[in-house]
């Protein structure tokens, strides 16, 4: 095993270099053929290399199973879009159950609220319910006033959260050690899933993390619970998970907008008449797929069909 590491020396310095962990590269040098025993790989990479051992973290208490799961963006690196026909940076939106450390993550190109909605859903689909406590960081898109103890949170998120049953109880302001589980798995996901790879684009790099999340981390020996998380998860955590979504959730366009002189307001490239009074006036908007509803100073004044 040794002297295969010696044959392949060249790449493992310039992987180490990159800042690859001894476990990816070993999974790279697998797929090339070379398998050795981690703990060789460990021991040649720290005698022959520039590779430093990282120290550990300090043990947390966990909560009931089933409860509490931890969120947090992450940036990853470059993917091509498709859209765009460009390579962009692409941010990973990590889940980690705080009892089982049972782990998905979403990859998107922003960090808008919609972005941030469809990963959630994905994440419900992926363990089979949803959770029942989220903590977040203070992301613009679910905190809009960061406090504490009694965080304001936005409009669309707080009807998200309330439509799937869940509760948001967002970290204190740079305290990273309030969701200490997701912040650990933020340097894991980006060293053992995205670093050393080839994504054709946005959905192949999905797919690839669906798979790594399910067969790769999960069924990983956890340094903290010596235990796979996918096994912990499935035996004491699925049942308890609150009901998975029955259909897909719709995210509705909040806006302001002010009333034109011909009585008309326009919402996602369409028009709507408004009441003459309130002409020159500044409206709030929610449009759902069904309707659109318009406030003034907190008051309902019209409703309309969606319009496409």
């Amino acid at each position: 095993a040794w002297e295969a590491l010696c044959a392949n020396h060249d790449r493992i310095s310039g992987w180490v270099k990159d800042g690859l962990t001894v476990v990816k590269i070993g999974d790279l040098l697998a797929r090339q053929g070379v398998v050795v025993p981690q703990r060789t790989l460990h021991r040649y990479c720290a005698q022959r290399t520039e590779y430093r051992g990282r120290g550990g973290t300090v043990p947390v208490v966990d909560g009931e199973p089933g409860v509490e799961c931890q969120i947090d963006f992450a940036r990853m690196g470059m993917v091509f879009d498709a859209v765009t026909g460009r390579r962009r940076v692409v941010h990973a939106l990590i889940f980690t159950a705080v009892y089982s450390r049972h782990m998905f993550v979403w990859l998107t190109f922003s960090q808008t609220l919609q972005a941030v909605i469809d990963g959630c859903e994905a994440a419900w689909r992926f363990f089979g319910g949803v959770f029942k406590v989220l903590i977040p960081d203070n992301m613009t898109a679910i905190v809009a006033q960061a406090d504490s103890v009694n965080p304001r949170f936005t409009i669309g998120w707080l009807e998200y959260a309330q439509s799937r049953g869940f509760a948001t109880d967002p970290a204190r302001v740079a305290h990273p050690q309030d969701k200490p589980r997701v912040e650990r798995m933020v340097q894991y996901v980006r060293n053992n899933f995205f670093a050393g790879e080839d994504f054709a684009d946005l959905a192949d790099a999905q797919a690839r993390a669906e798979i790594w999340c399910a067969d790769k981390a999960g069924q990983r020996i956890h340094g903290t619970t010596c235990a796979r998380p996918a096994v912990v998860f499935a035996e004491q955590e699925a049942t308890r998970l609150l009901a998975g979504p029955p259909s897909p959730y719709a995210v509705p366009v909040y806006a302001e907008v002010k009333v034109h002189r011909d009585y008309h307001v326009q919402i996602a490239k369409a028009l709507y008449s408004i009441p003459e009074q309130y002409r020159g006036q500044t409206l709030s908007v929610r449009a759902d797929g069904e309707l659109v509803k318009m406030y003034h100073r907190g008051q309902l004044v019209k409703t309309h069909p969606r319009q496409p």
